[in-house]
């Protein structure tokens, strides 16, 4: 279990992050968001030391970060640091044993990892013959080959095309199932939604948003109506409590509403002549308020 309690950090008059806490137990995964400059790759080199905080500490199980406790941690940075003329096999083996493996325990599984992660290369391929993508995979493989329990990656999502990003969607829920504490941050709000237990935003290097997404989303309140209707724009616009009204791609018309209330009595009006196949009142989406805080004024 990972526990982060009030860090903070400043360079010179810069507050990069302000009181930050939160917790990882074993098999959870945790999504942190947040604009560029929200504090985020910050927060991360001072989970892993590289960085000295003046405020706060961090531990795992309970206890300090130990030296001996680095073996079991998997760091995938923003900025990618493989090297181009050294092949596949060498290199994470190179990096297994910077984290205390041999050898003879790392050799064995590169085969069924570049086959999981689906690798386009032998491994005796050097790493500058690899497409960027392929490069990519490497650099995840070498964050995780060493089984680590406690893995921070930091927009490992990006530059990755929907295949490869379902791969390492896939890899990440794996981690989780293997009981492993797993922290990332992504500007893409598809792949939160999709494999976080909780998220939490930064803004200004403070937390504006904790919790699980479903629990984040009903707080903003079941304030979007899509629905199917042959009332015309003008009138459903009239509507007591209809802030906005917008046509999706497929022809359903979604409605802003003041306040989730209203929705009771536009049901009604929407459903006076009888049956409509489409009425779902839901929660802005997680890219919406995403949108909504990273916009708002400071706290």
């Amino acid at each position: 279990m990972l526990e982060v309690k009030n860090l903070k950090k400043t360079f010179g008059s810069v507050t990069a992050v302000d009181g930050v806490s939160f917790t990882i137990r074993d098999g959870e995964i945790m999504g942190m968001i947040g604009q560029n400059g929200a504090g985020k790759t910050t927060t991360f080199r001072l989970i892993l030391n590289f960085l000295m905080a003046d405020q706060g500490e961090v531990l795992w199980n309970g206890q300090p970060l130990k030296k001996s406790d680095y073996d079991i941690i998997g760091y995938l940075p923003e900025e990618r640091g493989l090297y181009p003329k050294v092949t596949i096999e060498d290199q994470l083996i190179y990096f297994a044993r910077l984290r205390g493996k041999t050898k003879k325990e790392i050799q064995p599984l590169i085969d069924g990892w570049m086959e999981k992660f689906e690798v386009k290369g032998k491994k005796t391929d050097k790493v500058k013959s690899l497409s960027k993508g392929n490069q990519q995979k490497v650099q995840l493989i070498s964050t995780l080959i060493h089984q680590p329990k406690l893995v921070i990656l930091d927009e490992p999502f990006s530059g990755l095309d929907p295949v490869n990003a379902s791969l390492l969607e896939e890899g990440i829920k794996e981690l989780k199932r293997n009981g492993s504490c797993v922290i990332f941050s992504s500007h893409d709000m598809n792949n939160v939604e999709e494999i976080c237990d909780n998220l939490i935003m930064l803004r200004n290097g403070e937390m504006v948003l904790e919790g699980s997404v479903r629990d984040i989303r009903e707080k903003f309140g079941r304030t979007k109506l899509f629905l199917e209707t042959t009332i015309k724009d003008e009138d459903l616009l009239a509507l007591p409590g209809v802030t906005h009204l917008k046509k999706t791609k497929d022809g359903l018309t979604v409605l802003d509403l003041s306040d989730a209330e209203y929705g009771k009595e536009i049901f009604g009006v929407v459903t006076k002549e009888g049956y409509i196949s489409t009425f779902s009142q839901q929660p802005p989406t997680l890219e919406e308020i995403f949108r909504l805080k990273a916009g708002a004024p400071h706290e």
